[in-house]
């Protein structure tokens, strides 16, 4: 595009006599382009402007702030590159021309992408209270940085007529190699990073594993899971193995937690009675909330006794094995306040005489 507009320039200005001149116009070409391209940054910033104004976010600031000075020096190489075939050169001179284009349009490209990290760091972050993201983006950083400078390099040799065909046949057998001795490592690695982007664990949360352990996480990191159990056990889980597997979290959709206690009564009770007593009660019970109210359902006519079961909603999981504890005692109080009687397992031998 650049060859065209000057082109076209030198076609409109035949005045312009010095323009005969190979280095003259190559001269002019350099200028012209360094001018046109401090007018195109100027042009765009003042419209990105306007535009980010609408938006939420400030990624398009960031990309542009970060890319605006490559961008200056890849047009001007462009205008450079012009320059050297209105001179006639050549060779090695325009090789190297091409070589620094290709670098610095690399570079316009990482410092793009880098940006793209840092904002999505800042809503990794958001999600989770771990260290993960404090470990991981720096390690994306270096990752993706010498994933360009790989391209750099291999663009490079491509420029000036090196075979490149040996280097990525040995690119690919290394990565190969290295992923088959890093396969656990990995597999933990981007188990974290899934379990961070869902946002399915977070420190403080309690969960329930597959295999029946119940704790909570007081650490997620690059390679693996830590949990406090009840015992005060510290369990080391795995990413990988919590991504695969099916995990219980208590806290989700949000941290309240329905409490169960189940009793009985003796047959002959008034199961109406038992349960508009025992829901008057628990309601009044501190720590419960009245929205769902307690509730108490009566279930089964069992082997020894009428069986029932009240459910009650605490706002915090932490508090549900106290709120249970403080339930179970308070229905045992009030069915023996109002003489029901609360059965126990009992057997009836009949004992066959023999003549």
């Amino acid at each position: 595009m650049i060859e065209e507009f000057f082109t076209w320039l030198m076609a409109q200005a035949p005045q312009l006599s010095f323009l005969e001149n190979q280095y003259l116009a190559a001269l002019f070409i350099v200028v012209m382009t360094a001018i046109l391209a401090w007018l195109l940054l100027l042009i765009f910033s003042k419209y990105l402007e306007v535009f980010a104004a609408k938006t939420e976010t400030d990624l398009d600031d960031m990309i542009f702030e970060k890319t605006k000075h490559p961008l200056f020096y890849l047009l001007l190489a462009g205008g450079l590159k012009l320059a050297l075939r209105y001179l006639e050169v050549n060779g090695n001179l325009t090789l190297l021309m091409n070589t620094i284009m290709a670098c610095v349009f690399v570079f316009v490209i990482a410092r793009a992408v880098d940006v793209i990290i840092i904002i999505w760091g800042k809503v990794i972050a958001h999600k989770t209270s771990t260290k993960l993201d404090e470990v991981l983006l720096p390690l994306l950083h270096k990752f993706t940085k010498v994933i360009f400078v790989v391209v750099a390099l291999m663009w490079t040799l491509s420029i000036w007529g090196i075979d490149i065909t040996p280097y990525l046949a040995g690119v690919g057998i290394s990565g190969i190699v290295l992923g088959l001795a890093l396969q656990d490592s990995l597999k933990n690695v981007f188990g974290g990073v899934a379990m961070i982007i869902d946002g399915a664990i977070k420190v403080g949360d309690k969960i329930r594993l597959e295999s029946g352990e119940v704790g909570e996480v007081i650490d997620v990191g690059l390679r693996s899971t830590k949990i406090r159990t009840y015992d005060n056990e510290e369990l080391t889980v795995p990413n990988g193995y919590l991504a695969d597997s099916r995990v219980q979290n208590y806290t989700k959709p949000n941290r309240k937690m329905r409490v169960w206690v189940a009793f009985g009564v003796e047959y002959g009770s008034d199961t109406k009675k038992v349960i508009s007593i025992l829901e008057k009660e628990l309601v009044k019970m501190e720590g419960v909330l009245e929205k769902p109210a307690p509730s108490v359902s009566f279930l089964n006519m069992g082997d020894f006794a009428l069986e029932f079961k009240a459910h009650l909603w605490v706002d915090n999981w932490k508090d549900a094995y106290s709120k249970k504890l403080e339930a179970t005692q308070l229905i045992y109080d009030v069915l023996n306040k109002k003489k029901i009687g609360i059965p126990y397992p009992t057997q009836t031998l009949l004992v066959k005489k023999v003549k």
